[in-house]
């Protein structure tokens, strides 16, 4: 093989860069379409969003129950459930990605839902109160009748 002088190799180095996008934009592409992989034994979601939903859920209802035995009642917001367990500031906006969370405080309890921007079968809708179970619904939004999340 001849030597390569630098003109050889300034346009070879556009050609491997182009090479490097592709490779990564087919990665990217391969990665978004394969199924969803459970994240542990008995993983309800169907999808990574259903799964960060499902968690943000599971993290409310943990810290509602923390600031119910500390104070007696449950919180009337998601700002006030700031500092309690693992409950960040950042969490209590309402935008979490493909879904919005929908929180309405009752005498003596509590309601959240968590509802996709749109709704089939890897975003289904969520619906929560101060009993703790999940609730879900493919096709219109969950409550407190919709099939448990197993």
């Amino acid at each position: 093989m001849g030597r390569m002088n630098g003109k050889n190799t300034m346009r070879l180095q556009p050609k491997i860069a182009g090479l490097i996008v592709l490779c990564v934009v087919v990665a990217t592409l391969a990665v978004a379409q394969a199924p969803y992989q459970p994240k542990f034994p008995g993983d309800p979601a169907r999808s990574d969003s259903e799964a960060q939903a499902l968690g943000y859920m599971r993290t409310v209802l943990r810290a509602q129950k923390q600031y119910k035995k500390k104070y007696g009642k449950f919180a009337d917001s998601l700002n006030s459930l700031v500092h309690t367990g693992s409950f960040t500031k950042r969490m209590a906006a309402i935008d979490r990605g493909d879904y919005k969370v929908g929180f309405r405080s009752k005498k003596d309890g509590f309601q959240l839902t968590m509802t996709p921007q749109q709704l089939d079968a890897q975003h289904r809708s969520f619906y929560a109160e101060d009993d703790g179970i999940i609730h879900a619904e493919e096709d219109k939004a969950a409550t407190d009748s919709s099939p448990a999340v197993k």
